[in-house]
């Protein structure tokens, strides 16, 4: 079986190609299931986020391009589209692709920490889905171990840089200082939960937090001495946002210009700060067309993000190093395992062998045979038999003049010339 990994992120296909491929997690195990029923694909597991989507599959020897065109035809796109914004990585490739993703080295936010929590979560959904089997399973579980390795042996994490980060230091660049503002956050996940924490800890005056659950958004809001509310009561607390950062796993846009242009006219025209982190987006990109209105995605926030990463630059080349290594550790395991049928069959066939000899000697002894002289002659008919074929071959083969059968005899049994 043949690994690979493929796929699109932040670097290679704008948001817009981007929120074409996102697979909701409520549709996750039926495409898992749907993914390893298509022709040569054995195993898969899917990783889809804000800033990548990427397919890690098993596949039958001449199966290569299966994966790709069930992932064209599963989200309707034309491959003129979707190649441009193609990677693929195929087995050792692959291996060093997953590590280095898990490591956040390939993050847009060097080293950052959540990517690798997403990476457990798409391993557990393929898992529940039935769709992971031995490759990938030694696969995520060496990656895990990597990317702790990573984290405790570099420094790559020491700098609290994220998009969240990111986006309400832009925030204090447009307006100085927070304490008098009004922050809406929409969404009560991860990220949201490091805007409402980097915004308290930089004294916003107020804190609003909506989410289609209210329990979610009052569990969060109660941290950071917020109020919550619910998607619907948005318009009515939209006017009075100086600050409005959105992240949630709606397919359809939350806010659209007519929304934004109501509550710039409620305003009387103060400025909006607006962050889109969802992908796809909550915000209609036409908003960013409206006179007082700053609107930032997540790829906007690139040239933020770069002016915090020098300090983790040194810290990735150690995490580089780790994982040349580990990349070789995990290969040399399934080397290993192409192996593994002919260790079975030499086995089979060497516990026939036995089994022969030693229903021989058995009968022998039940006939009042010497014990003593059916042992030895056990011991030697064992060695003759389980040497006779290596010993023919080894003749036959190094008649040819070929060096490399005597060495690799000399390897396989372990020989100490004098």
């Amino acid at each position: 079986m043949q690994l690979l990994a493929f796929g699109v992120n932040h670097k290679t296909a704008p948001v817009a190609v981007r929120e074409q491929l996102i697979f909701a997690p409520d549709r996750l195990p039926s495409a898992l299931t749907e993914l390893v029923r298509y022709d040569g694909i054995n195993e898969a597991a899917i990783l889809s986020t804000c800033n990548r989507t990427e397919l890690y599959c098993g596949y039958t020897s001449g199966k290569e391009n299966a994966a790709i065109e069930w992932l064209r035809q599963y989200h309707h796109m034309e491959l003129q589209s979707l190649k441009p914004c193609l990677y693929t990585h195929p087995n050792k490739s692959a291996v060093r692709h997953l590590l280095r993703v898990a490591s956040g080295l390939d993050s847009m936010i060097l080293g950052e920490p959540q990517i690798l929590g997403q990476i457990k979560t798409a391993y557990q959904h393929a898992v529940e889905a039935g769709t992971i089997g031995r490759l990938l399973s030694r696969l995520f579980q060496h990656t895990f171990h990597v990317a702790k390795q990573v984290r405790t042996d570099t420094a790559i994490g020491a700098s609290p840089i994220s998009v969240a980060f990111s986006a309400v230091s832009l925030a204090k660049q447009i307006f100085g200082d927070l304490e008098p503002k009004i922050a809406l956050l929409i969404g009560a996940g991860e990220t949201i939960e490091l805007a409402a924490r980097h915004l308290f800890s930089n004294h916003i005056g107020q804190m609003i937090i909506a989410n289609r659950s209210i329990e979610k958004a009052q569990q969060l809001a109660s941290q950071f001495n917020g109020s919550a509310i619910s998607i619907a009561q948005i318009p009515e607390y939209l006017p009075k946002a100086d600050i409005v950062i959105s992240s949630t796993a709606s397919q359809l846009p939350i806010l659209g210009k007519g929304a934004i242009e109501r509550a710039l006219r409620i305003r009387k025209h103060r400025p909006i700060f607006m962050v889109d982190i969802a992908v796809p987006r909550d915000i209609e990109p036409e908003v960013g067309e409206l006179q007082d209105v700053y609107l930032y995605n997540v790829d906007d926030l690139q040239e933020v993000i770069q002016e915090n990463i020098q300090s983790r630059q040194a810290a990735a080349k150690q995490a580089e190093e780790i994982i040349d290594v580990q990349v070789e550790n995990f290969m040399e395991w399934v080397h290993g395992q192409n192996a593994t049928p002919i260790i079975r069959a030499i086995r089979k066939e060497t516990e026939q062998l036995c089994r022969e000899v030693l229903e021989k000697a058995q009968k022998r002894i039940a006939n009042g045979q010497d014990p003593s002289e059916v042992l030895a002659m056990l011991s030697h008919n064992l060695t003759n038999k389980f040497l006779h074929i290596p010993s023919r071959q080894i003749q036959i083969l190094s008649a040819t003049g070929d060096k490399s059968i005597l060495e690799a005899a000399i390897k396989i049994f372990d020989i100490h010339q004098h």
